[in-house]
């Protein structure tokens, strides 16, 4: 990849619109399309929606547990949605939320972010509350082939609430859990945007 996700980002977006298309491939949405709830309606979903707006929007961002849902053939579906979106020149983002501490996550951020990978996307959401240090595998391999990482700091749920609206430190230090994990993400893309990419972990 010449340059990295946040300049591609940053030119997706200045072309297209700040518009990123989900692919959720839930049951009740497939039969609302008439597709079987099986990896060939995942299949016939995501290539749907990939011709629809490849080269038209920013990026697309397939949720990975509809497709894995369906074992092997719905990770093969999910293998072509990307494809097809790689070949429409469409900006990919996995949402698959990973996170997990030493080889574990070394093995998600191969399979997500390495070069030649059929599942590495042009980035991918992952989950820091195992402790944000667990996230330096994938931050590493984002680093090293110029994909990018979104970070979970404060999510939607309101079961979120009870970690990521937790209080930490004491005095003029006090800060919430979410804010802390914003932080420690700002820290890590400070050198990229120093450097002129844009933002890669964020």
């Amino acid at each position: 990849m010449s340059a990295g996700f946040g300049a591609r980002l940053a030119a997706a977006t200045a072309d297209h619109g700040p518009l990123c298309v989900g692919i959720d491939p839930h049951p009740g949405l497939l039969a609302d399309w008439g597709l079987p709830d099986d990896a060939s309606g995942l299949r016939e979903f995501g290539l749907r929606v990939v011709e629809a707006v490849g080269g038209r929007v920013a990026a697309v961002k397939p949720q990975s547990a509809f497709f894995e849902r369906h074992g092997s053939r719905g990770v093969a579906a999910l293998e072509e949605v990307l494809a097809a979106a790689r070949a429409a020149g469409t900006l990919t983002i996995m949402d698959a939320k990973r996170g997990d501490i030493g080889s574990t996550m070394a093995a998600y951020a191969d399979a997500y972010l390495r070069d030649g990978s059929p599942l590495a996307a042009d980035a991918l959401t992952v989950s820091p509350y195992l402790g944000f240090g667990s996230l330096q595998p994938a931050v590493d391999a984002a680093l090293e082939t110029g994909r990018g990482l979104f970070v979970l700091c404060l999510t939607s749920n309101p079961e979120g609430a009870e970690v990521q609206h937790a209080r930490r430190g004491a005095g003029a230090g006090v800060e919430s859990v979410a804010a802390h994990v914003a932080r420690e993400a700002a820290q890590v893309n400070a050198p990229v945007v120093a450097a002129g990419d844009g933002a890669r972990a964020g």
